[in-house]
């Protein structure tokens, strides 16, 4: 990988980041290229379109709700894919909408909501 993208304008090849500097980092980008299923859960939740690098995803509902797009892993495939994505601003517009297949990220407040209910009945 650096023998081809090291020293690309735009390009930055780093060390595996911390959580929250990783999330930062992620909402900087463009656009997201991607084989790791926790990187296609987060990247639709801060508006960045994923090109998924696999055959298979265990994360389909990305996909279907056109925030992802399964490209492969074959070099043609993921340029042209890229390229399109990059070229093509209406494609952009719709994959980059800031929307989370995998929830609302408001399971926390149910939960407490749902536990201060059992705990108050079964105080009584």
């Amino acid at each position: 990988v650096t023998s081809i993208l090291g020293g690309k304008e735009r390009v930055f090849l780093i060390p595996p980041l911390a959580y929250p500097d990783f999330v930062q980092v992620l909402s900087y980008a463009y656009l997201v290229l991607t084989d790791s299923g926790g990187v296609t859960e987060e990247a639709p939740a801060l508006g960045k379109p994923v090109l998924i690098l696999r055959q298979k995803t265990e994360r389909p509902e990305a996909v279907a709700a056109g925030v992802a797009r399964l490209v492969g892993t074959g070099a043609e495939r993921i340029f042209s894919e890229t390229k399109r994505l990059l070229k093509s601003p209406g494609l952009y517009r719709q994959m980059a909408k800031r929307k989370s297949p995998f929830g609302d990220g408001r399971a926390a407040v149910r939960i407490r909501r749902i536990l201060e209910r059992v705990l108050v009945a079964v105080d009584k």
